[in-house]
């Protein structure tokens, strides 16, 4: 039972002039009154337990982007229900306005829609049913929570996909040049020519040299169908907060730029998230549907406050990868590598595959640096200098090792990771 404004105002009505006249009796009476309507109202307020409510889900939608919940609410009594319906959702799903107001004949069905525009990625989840139907008085009703399951995916924004026309042209310009620029240093047969002097005599063609009256050798170029494994930390690092995001945020938003430009390239695409155990994964990404496989798997990963086992991405990749690969770790360079096992892990890869470290920068730290206004803005820039030369220090560490090392901002990262792999594609290391 839910008692409606109206019957304060009734109340109000008949008391307040009682009050001011001093009959006191009168204004008892008139809240008796007022409390007996109230009670007799609710009692022949349609029961809501005459309604079941169901929810749609809606389909997948990207972080800002705005997606519609139904929710449907059937009369299964004999009586006409009318009243107000509570569709409520978690805050973070960002719902328009959750109240609707609902009129039912019995046997029949209301639909009703709820904007929502999510406000974080992941799964946001729909809270019960709140239906209240009135009284015929309109001073009171009944109230009743159903409860009806529904849920919407939220996926990353995937703001740098404005960076993947741009590096899609360097790629096709790479792979135009690849036969000229880097002729025998492949392994997949490109062509046959001449013989010249300076080619490497193990790539002579004797059938065809046999056939022709000059030397004749093969000509080879890199393999299209390389395999990029990409690992995602999701450890502690990944939870602190640069600008408005988290570091995750930004390793995601260069994960599915990564992911998008090598499988135009032809390569194999996999992706992990990892701490301490598996938190997600997405098997061999291949064809047009990568973003929407990728996103789906990224989207519901959060941070987790522990600390990174590298020695376990260690174990995964020589589990998973067969062949020579390219292993992209992104992750937080920092002093903590040295003890977290970082440095190891990097110099254990980059024996029999390639790797790359992409680290996010905090813009905060660097225009510290720069401060010297007064005393405590000077400690605080010697307190940035050093941290930032510690951090050049551990990437210096890990270049020595064999790793790749790219540090850039939250907005930098997916476009200048992306950079890294076309630069490794044009040396003929891919």
């Amino acid at each position: 039972m839910f008692i409606r404004p109206w019957a304060a105002v009734a109340m109000a009505f008949g008391v307040v002039p009682a009050a001011l006249v001093g009959a006191q009796w009168a204004a008892w009476a008139w809240l008796g009154l007022v409390a007996a309507l109230v009670g007799l109202d609710a009692w022949i307020a349609p029961s809501p337990r005459a309604l079941t409510a169901s929810r749609r889900s809606p389909a997948p939608v990207r972080l800002t982007e705005t997606a519609t919940a139904g929710l449907t609410l059937a009369n299964t009594g004999r009586r006409t229900i009318t009243g107000v319906v509570r569709d409520a959702w978690q805050p973070s799903a960002g719902a328009d306005e959750t109240r609707h107001r609902f009129r039912v004949r019995p046997g029949q069905e209301a639909s009703l829609r709820t904007l929502l525009t999510p406000t974080r990625r992941g799964d946001r989840v729909a809270d019960r049913v709140t239906v209240r139907t009135n009284g015929p008085l309109r001073l009171a009703g009944r109230q009743r929570s159903l409860e009806a399951d529904a849920s919407v995916r939220v996926l990353p924004p995937f703001v740098a996909r404005k960076y993947l026309p741009s590096r899609m042209r360097r790629l096709r310009e790479i792979e135009g040049q690849t036969a000229i620029r880097m002729g025998g240093a492949g392994s997949e047969f490109d062509s046959l020519r001449e013989y010249v002097p300076g080619d490497d005599v193990r790539t002579i063609d004797w059938m065809a040299t046999a056939r022709h009256a000059d030397v004749i050798v093969r000509t080879f170029r890199p393999e299209r169908d390389r395999r990029l494994m990409l690992v995602l930390d999701t450890s502690r690092l990944s939870a602190v907060r640069v600008g408005d995001a988290p570091r995750l945020d930004a390793s995601i938003e260069a994960t599915l730029l990564l992911a998008a430009l090598a499988v135009h390239a032809g390569d194999r695409v996999q992706m992990v998230a990892y701490d301490r155990v598996e938190r997600a994964r997405a098997a061999t990404l291949v064809g047009s549907d990568v973003l929407a496989t990728l996103g789906d798997a990224i989207a519901p990963i959060e941070p987790s406050l522990v600390e990174p086992d590298w020695s376990g991405v260690v174990r995964l990749a020589r589990s998973r990868l067969s062949q020579r690969s390219l292993v992209v770790l992104l992750t937080t360079v920092e002093t903590s590598a040295v003890d977290s096992g970082l440095l190891d892990a990097v110099a254990t890869l980059s024996k029999d595959h390639v790797v790359a470290i992409a680290s996010v920068e905090d813009p905060e730290e660097t225009a510290m640096a720069a401060l010297r206004g007064d005393a405590e803005s000077v400690y605080a820039a010697a307190s940035a200098a050093r941290s930032a030369l510690e951090r050049d220090a551990i990437a210096e560490r890990l270049r020595h090792v064999g790793g790749h090392v790219v540090t850039s901002t939250p907005e930098d990262l997916a476009p200048d990771l992306a950079d890294q792999y076309l630069a490794l594609k044009a040396s003929g290391l891919l």
